[in-house]
């Protein structure tokens, strides 16, 4: 199968077209390489030159075109490539950047997507597989673990795009017959999180303690989060694409279990040996969540996925990636 991914040198879309690959798919894969980054792309690349020019994978299984998803060149890459399946997964996912300025999350995260959207109508894609968040769209939900029919309640401009974009999704297949699947993630981490941005605590609990730095926990800390480990969304995400039966459908993908931000850095600082004590500042984003918990009944009736690895197990894996540095 011939399947395009779009942030596809990113922390999770990066360990997807790794798995897609060893599947033995045809992948082509689009990133601008702006948070994006080479060295997640899958090793065996015949060059190193980068621009519209594919670069081919030795398993003749893929192609890598650098380009931003809100260019004209896309259109080109449909047309040529014409895939049958397309994952979406570029995005801009910061939400305080959001907040900053929402006009370039809207041009990015939304415009970016009707444009993915716009290509896969045109070349006839069988389907399109959207990465939401659920703890974006929930917000400080009433129910926890939150279900998928739980109202939105949408605290930032990241979470109204992505909201948005769903509702495109949905309007493509009611209007174009556009086949579509948006996974609603919780709190994603593992190898490849990046720690320089603001949305990995994972990743960035790893460094600091790596670095013998103290981090910094916004708010008092017991805001808690739904932490999935990477390899269990992927694993979702081959689920989506294997079965019939999930198209125009919404899912949650976490583990069910709330674990507080000052749980998480004793978990972390215990993983790696190392006691320094964190400071304590006020948030940075007006209306921060205090709790967020996905349930994955739905998906797990549905399509079988369930979590396989605890967060002391994929905190073991991703402190020893971080460590092999």
């Amino acid at each position: 199968m011939k399947i395009l991914i779009t942030g596809g040198a990113g922390f999770i879309g990066s360990h997807l077209v790794d798995c897609l690959i060893e599947k033995g798919h045809k992948v082509v894969v689009i990133d601008n390489l702006s948070t994006g980054r080479k060295e997640n792309l899958h090793p065996l690349l015949l060059s190193k030159k980068h621009g519209a020019t594919p670069l081919f994978f030795k398993k003749g299984g893929g192609k890598f075109y650098k380009l931003d998803i809100l260019s004209p060149e896309i259109s080109r890459i449909f047309k040529q490539e014409k895939p049958e399946v397309v994952f979406h997964l570029a995005a801009q996912i910061n939400v305080r950047k959001s907040v900053e300025n929402p006009f370039e999350d809207a041009r990015i995260n939304i415009l970016g997507a009707l444009n993915v959207l716009e290509n896969c109508k045109k070349v006839g894609v069988k389907k399109i597989i959207f990465t939401s968040s659920g703890g974006a769209i929930y917000g400080d939900a009433q129910i926890t673990p939150t279900p998928e029919h739980s109202s939105a309640r949408c605290f930032s401009p990241y979470a109204v795009a992505k909201l948005t974009t769903e509702q495109y999704l949905n309007y493509y297949y009611q209007v174009f017959g556009l086949p579509f699947t948006s996974l609603r993630l919780a709190n994603v981490y593992g190898p490849r999180q990046d720690p320089r941005g603001e949305a990995g605590v994972v990743a960035i609990f790893i460094d600091k303690l790596l670095k013998k730095n103290k981090p910094v926990i916004f708010g008092n800390g017991r805001q808690t989060r739904d932490f999935v480990f990477v390899y269990d969304v992927v694993d979702s995400f081959l689920r989506v694409l294997n079965q019939q039966n999930c198209n125009n459908a919404i899912y949650n993908v976490g583990t069910g279990i709330e674990t507080s931000i000052n749980r998480l850095w004793q978990l972390v600082s215990k993983k790696i040996g190392k006691e320094i004590k964190p400071i304590f500042e006020p948030s940075k984003i007006n209306g921060e969540l205090k709790r967020s918990c996905l349930s994955y009944a739905k998906i797990k009736k549905e399509l079988g996925w369930k979590p396989k690895y605890n967060l002391e197990q994929g905190l073991e894996k991703t402190v020893n990636y971080f460590k092999s540095f």
